[in-house]
Formats: C-alpha cells, structure tokens, sequence
C-alpha cells in the first residue's frame, strides 16, 4: 500500500483532496480511562473539588475536535457538522468516552472523532489528578467510520 503523506521526494506532505466527491462522513472513536473505584464515583456524584468532571471533558472533547488540524498537521481543517461526546463506565473502575463526529466534505474525520475522546480522557485526568496519579488511558480506537472512496468501515473487535 502506497503512503499518500509522502512527496516524490519522501518528504510529507498535505495530501491534495480537490478531485474527492462530497459526501456525507462520520467517525466514531472510543478510549476507556482506568481509575480507582472511588475516583470513578466521586466523578459520576460530581465529588471532584474542581468541578463537573464530565461536562469539562465533554467541552473539551469538542472543543480539539474542532482544533484537530491544528494539532495533526497533515490534516486538513475540516467543516464539522456535528460532533457527540458521551460517557459511560462498567460500574467500578472504567471510564469510557466515545465521540461521533460528522461533515459533509472530500476528506473523512477519524482524527477529529480519536482526538476529541483523547482531549477529553486528559481532561478527566487532568481534573482528577490530585486524587489519584496513577489513572491510565486506553486503547484509544476508531470504532466505525462510513462515507468516502475507501468506503465504510467497522472495528470488530468492539
């Protein structure tokens, strides 16, 4: 399989996007922060002394979604239509966040969905990291993505 970031002369480069159609993409990405089990509920009953864990995290998943291209810099700065953070956890000691970021464009956004769940697994860290230091992020994993020449694409290992 060829590299598209690569110039003749190896070098990266933006990969040109003007002849893709337009069509309608999403993606969808999830990472789990480990914590200890009363990190985890002192979270979910807003007991943590900096604030609401999960609405911060939640903004701020959006919020680097929206930045990506600022962050990746082969990515091209997209028109998001929709970005969803959400939260869920397995009841004693997992966090999970999942973002699905939509656009109608000529290039997909499975960077925006895995930064968005990245900027907000460090949010959560960062807010809670005076209870507990030792927390761990991931796998961080593109779940599903559709729209675009190469197609849709599930992850079976979900």
């Amino acid at each position: 399989m060829e590299l598209s970031h690569f110039n003749e002369q190896g070098r990266a480069k933006m990969v040109d996007v003007s002849d893709k159609n337009i069509t309608s993409r999403t993606a969808t990405a999830r990472t789990t922060v480990k914590m200890h089990p009363d990190t985890l509920r002192r979270i979910k009953e807003g007991g943590i002394e900096k604030g609401d864990v999960l609405a911060v995290a939640q903004v701020a998943g959006i919020m680097a979604a929206k930045k990506t291209s600022d962050w990746i810099p082969m990515c091209h700065p997209l028109p998001l239509t929709g970005i969803n953070v959400e939260f869920g956890d397995n009841g004693r000691d997992e966090l999970y966040i999942e973002a699905t970021v939509k656009t109608t464009g000529k290039t997909g956004v499975e960077m925006e969905a895995l930064t968005a769940v990245s900027a907000a697994a460090l949010t959560v860290y960062d807010m809670c990291k005076a209870m507990q230091k030792d927390m761990e992020i991931g796998p961080t994993k593109l779940l599903s993505k559709t729209g675009g020449k190469s197609g849709d694409y599930m992850n079976e290992s979900n």
